[in-house]
């Protein structure tokens, strides 16, 4: 008994690891398992541009908002901007992403989670139609519920 259950669990460990992706960015460059996929430039501390291969297009960007109140962080969000596809998704939910004081690891987070939820496949390139199933899962509308 106890070796079967060794074994599944080694089995399940196993696909585990193989499914896993390791995204590196180094150099402007987006890695998924060592293969450049994407080109991605730091704009600012709170902004981030990611760029096809094939034709240098920019095909999403990512901005932190501080919602115009420096100081009070609970109503601050993002905004993943799908550029190509004229697509906005904006969310609170910082846990998929951050990663304090280090942004290129938060970034390499994203990525892992749009390949993971397939709006970005192994190429690079952006499954429209998984685009707008993301957008419905994560989009809170910050904007649009915003007084200002």
């Amino acid at each position: 008994m106890t070796t079967k259950l060794l074994a599944l669990l080694s089995l399940i460990l196993s696909f585990n690891f193989y499914f896993a992706q390791e995204v590196v960015i180094k150099d402007d460059k987006v890695l998924l398992d060592g293969k450049q996929i994407l080109k991605a430039e730091k704009i600012n501390v709170a902004q981030y541009s990611f760029y096809t291969m094939k034709d240098d297009e920019e095909i999403l960007m990512y901005r932190y908002m501080d919602n115009e109140t420096p100081r009070y962080q609970e109503d601050d969000y993002y905004v993943l901007n799908f550029l190509t596809e004229k697509t906005k998704v904006e969310s609170t939910d910082f846990t998929k992403i951050l990663n304090f004081m280090n942004s290129r690891k938060g970034m390499e987070k994203l990525v892992k989670w749009l390949l993971k939820e397939r709006v970005i496949n192994s190429d690079g390139e952006l499954n429209s139609e998984r685009v707008q199933i993301f957008k419905e899962k994560y989009d809170e509308n910050i904007t649009e519920r915003t007084f200002r």
